[in-house]
């Protein structure tokens, strides 16, 4: 494989500082540089962010891990503005700017996340273990960051700060390189079948520090076959229909990862490695993030993903996998996303290849118009769209990648906007992915848009899961009594025809002693009456009108969303209406219609 690999100097896919033509500012994306300028110059003054023994420790104490990462990420960014100011400008300032970051992420005693590490698990300690470091994503990412940093300014490092080249390679090598090769229980590597998006986030970051910083031949190879076997599994992973359980959130640190690193890959073996277009799953993928468009800023949300999700995404790798693939409609979504062109919260990788794609600075933005009826059968979920109302529905299962217990749940969006909602995720914390993770509220099924039966809740695993699925012609049937630990049958059949949605529910049930009710997540203003719903949605998308038969009783319960990352989807408050079926005894229907108040 040696033989197919560029040297060191040339593996990376952007030209170096000294390329004056590459790194002109005015070839550079105008948007882009007046944000990444502007931000550098306020903070260049002020004193560099510093993460304290308290915030690492916070994790093992209260659960709090946000406020640390924080630290962590307002350091890395401002070290990212730094390394891009220094190639565009190359003054000696800039350079000692970005040198000065670089040293204080080598001095640093973890470069893990500490909701990652097993430093507790391992050694009992609320606080890094620098003698065993753990490869996590943080780790990687740092990893990541000082190649890019080591790639584009390094002749500006040897001639100012000779030796910060030496100490680049010895943090990497010591926590990360090393690691990787001699340490193979990692549970991201998909060994045991289970591969999610770790994979990729990682194998990616890992390969660009061997492809730069690894000179010794035979080593660089068998790193690099290492990490294309880890690859494989994760593309093996990706079904047919190119959806990700994690939804649309996590494509970005997922499958977009993916295709990132086969691009990084073709690019230093000349085409010999990393072929994308070998893999028919990656030709759907690609087109996965417009087909969960909605409208506007919204997209269909499951499992840990918001519906509104930040605008900031490497819009730049979906354009160039887009072009790759020939999908026009995925490139004219990611286009759309074109100002300004590159993020230096992406990572500095990202950034750099935004700022230096001349196709990518070139894309014309334009409107990201949602696409098409889509049925993805490996997860189970469908989307139908109207002239004014978009429907989706979720079966799949309860044993999901950063999974809700949502099995069953319905969406309605109007003019893009969602109504009929799925909340999405708080702020991360220690209980999020600990065992007491469904006793936080969004992750529970009376949080979505399904029933609670005699008053049961889903349950989370695996074969907690919809059965007899039958989907097509904007409609989907699904057999939801297995989600639960409960006797007997409840079948939601879920529909849009003319811009109405009908919701039905039919159930025979075994006896039980707790109520029955099927439960609505609403955003925006809510007014109930009898039988009925007004909803006028957000965004000013309009009001929806919501109706069901038998008219029976129904309650109102509102959550006040105390949570910023919730607050800055909802705003301040979700409404849940609870209608109460049990009156209709252990065989009934219910019937819920929407549409649009004109």
């Amino acid at each position: 494989m040696s033989d197919l690999l560029l040297p060191p100097p040339a593996a990376l896919p952007v030209a170096p500082a000294t390329d004056r033509v590459v790194w002109d500012r005015a070839r550079l994306d105008d948007a882009t540089m007046g944000l990444l300028v502007a931000r550098a110059e306020t903070e260049r003054a002020t004193p560099w962010a510093t993460p304290l023994a308290s915030g690492f420790a916070r994790y093992f104490r209260d659960g709090d891990r946000d406020a640390y990462e924080q630290v962590l990420w307002e350091r890395e960014y401002r070290v990212n503005r730094a390394v891009v100011m220094a190639a565009v400008t190359l003054d000696p300032s800039w350079i000692d700017e970005a040198a000065d970051g670089l040293i204080l992420l080598c001095e640093q005693s973890t470069w893990c996340w500490p909701a990652h590490d097993d430093t507790f698990t391992r050694h009992g300690s609320v606080l890094p273990t620098v003698t065993d470091p753990y490869l996590d994503l943080g780790a990687s990412e740092v990893a990541m960051q000082l190649t890019w940093a080591d790639h584009l300014l390094g002749a500006q490092f040897d001639e100012r700060v000779p030796g910060l080249r030496a100490r680049i390679r010895y943090e990497v090598d010591r926590r990360v390189l090393t690691p990787f090769e001699t340490r193979r229980d990692w549970h991201w590597l998909g060994l045991d079948g289970d591969v999610h998006n770790w994979n990729p986030w990682i194998h990616g970051n890992v390969l660009a520090a061997a492809l730069r910083l690894v000179e010794d031949e035979e080593r660089r190879e068998a790193l690099v076959r290492l990490i294309v076997e880890g690859l494989d599994r994760y593309v093996a992973s990706i079904p047919p229909d190119g959806a990700i359980d994690e939804g649309y959130a996590y494509w970005w640190n997922g499958a977009c990862r993916l295709l990132e690193a086969f691009d990084l890959l073709s690019h230093a073996s000349r085409g010999a490695l990393g072929d994308a277009t070998a893999w028919p799953a990656l030709r759907e993928t690609v087109a996965f993030p417009h087909r969960l468009h909605l409208g506007g800023e919204w997209y269909l949300n499951h499992a840990d993903g918001p519906a509104r999700p930040p605008r900031s995404q490497p819009w730049d790798a979906l354009h160039r996998a887009a072009r790759l693939f020939g999908d026009r409609a995925a490139e004219a979504h990611a286009a759309a996303h074109r100002v300004p062109a590159g993020d230096e919260q992406q990572g500095l990788g990202r950034l750099a290849r935004a700022l230096t794609d001349p196709l990518w600075n070139a894309a014309t933005p334009g409107p990201a118009a949602p696409t098409e009826d889509v049925w993805f059968p490996s997860t189970q979920v469908l989307i139908a769209r109207g002239e004014r109302l978009t429907l989706a529905v979720k079966g799949g299962h309860n044993g999901e990648n950063h999974n809700h217990n949502d099995v069953g749940s319905v969406v309605v969006a109007l003019g893009g906007v969602p109504v009929l909602v799925d909340p999405g995720r708080p702020t991360y914390t220690r209980q999020t992915f600990g065992p007491d993770r469904y006793a936080i509220w969004t992750m529970r099924s009376s949080w979505h848009n399904t029933p609670t039966i005699h008053g049961v809740q889903q349950s989370a695993g695996r074969r907690f899961a919809a059965r007899d699925v039958e989907a097509g012609n904007g409609q989907v049937s699904l057999e939801l009594s297995d989600a639960y630990e409960i006797e007997g049958s409840w079948r939601r059949t879920a529909r849009l025809s003319r811009d109405v949605v009908v919701v039905s529910d039919e159930w025979a049930l075994a006896a039980g002693s707790g109520s029955t009710v099927v439960h609505y997540v609403l955003a925006g203003s809510v007014s109930v009456g009898e039988g009925r719903a007004e909803i006028v949605a957000l965004d000013r998308a309009g009001a929806l009108i919501m109706s069901w038969e038998p008219a029976v009783a129904c309650s109102v319960t509102v959550r006040e969303l105390d949570d910023p990352m919730l607050r800055d989807v909802w705003g301040e408050r979700l409404t849940r209406l609870d209608i109460d079926v049990s009156a209709l005894g252990p065989d009934g229907r219910l019937d819920l219609i929407v549409k649009e108040q004109r």
